[in-house]
């Protein structure tokens, strides 16, 4: 090769590392962006699989919150990774993506709460005061600001125009025996619609939180219907009302087809059942 060429072949060789390193240094930023969270929430689904109880055939759930203690490291790495989400990114995932992201921090973040005082407490309602309900401590690093539970339920998962989805009241867990069960895995934005309509048939499914009661000719379901009963009128798939929910799930709510017949009928008197603040400790 002569001295000509050879010289020709480097400087083709240098333009061409050159321009790759460009490419890598500019990528990389947008890479390291991409990946920067993991919105399988794997590991969060590691710490539900392992501490999670499943009771009365899958429709309620208790917390092992002595073995979640023991695991604390590992729940705050992954509390870690949702305080690391930027207001930006946040905004840059898909709907269903931001859904996932807020009822996993709000159970993850209420776990660790939780485990702030355990096991010497009798409820979640412990943790707070005369003058602040713990729903309502600033505690939560997330999006760029400090929040509450009430701040990513109510400011964000519930306010109007943005989900508009009844159904985040079965996801979200305020650590309580009278609250939907907490799921034996994340949400995850893939599944997300099939996750939430089977958490909304558990809950339904419960009897000792929602049912039909045939001596009295009633239905008696979860203070959640009083409480949100709005969030029920505001079309998510079709239905415009709690008593049009309530008729969704008739086979959910009674046994027999008369009274499953009476419940699609919307015309029964309802009665709201009290509320169980107790912890939803395995132990119990």
């Amino acid at each position: 090769m002569t001295p000509t060429r050879h010289f020709e072949s480097r400087r083709r060789q240098l333009l061409t590392l050159g321009a790759g390193l460009a490419c890598g240094l500019l990528a990389g930023p947008a890479l390291a962006q991409a990946g920067a969270f993991d919105h399988s929430h794997a590991a969060w689904t590691a710490l539900l699989k392992k501490h999670v109880v499943l009771l009365d055939g899958g429709k309620a759930s208790r917390l092992a919150y002595a073995g979640l203690a023991a695991d604390r490291a590992a729940l705050k790495a992954y509390l870690a990774t949702l305080s690391a989400v930027s207001p930006a990114a946040f905004e840059g995932f898909g709907k269903a993506q931001q859904m996932a992201f807020l009822i996993n921090a709000y159970n993850a973040w209420t776990a660790e709460l939780i485990l702030t005082r355990y096991p010497k407490l009798e409820s979640i309602k412990d943790l707070g005061s005369l003058f602040q309900s713990p729903w309502k401590q600033k505690f939560v690093p997330l999006l760029g600001t400090t929040m509450t539970l009430d701040g990513i339920e109510h400011d964000t998962l519930r306010v109007r125009g943005r989900y508009d989805d009844p159904r985040i009241h079965f996801a979200v867990n305020c650590a309580s025996i009278g609250c939907p069960m907490l799921r034996e895995e994340a949400f995850v934005a893939e599944r997300l619609d099939a996750q939430l309509d089977e958490q909304a048939r558990r809950f339904m499914a419960d009897r000792s939180r929602n049912r039909y009661n045939m001596s009295a000719g009633k239905l008696e379901v979860s203070k959640i219907f009083d409480w949100y009963g709005g969030d029920f009128t505001l079309g998510h798939k079709g239905i415009g009302s709690a008593a049009e929910f309530y008729a969704r799930h008739a086979d959910q709510l009674a046994d027999a087809p008369a009274d499953r017949e009476r419940i699609r009928s919307q015309k029964l008197p309802v009665s709201y059942l009290d509320y169980d603040w107790a912890l939803n400790d395995a132990r119990r």
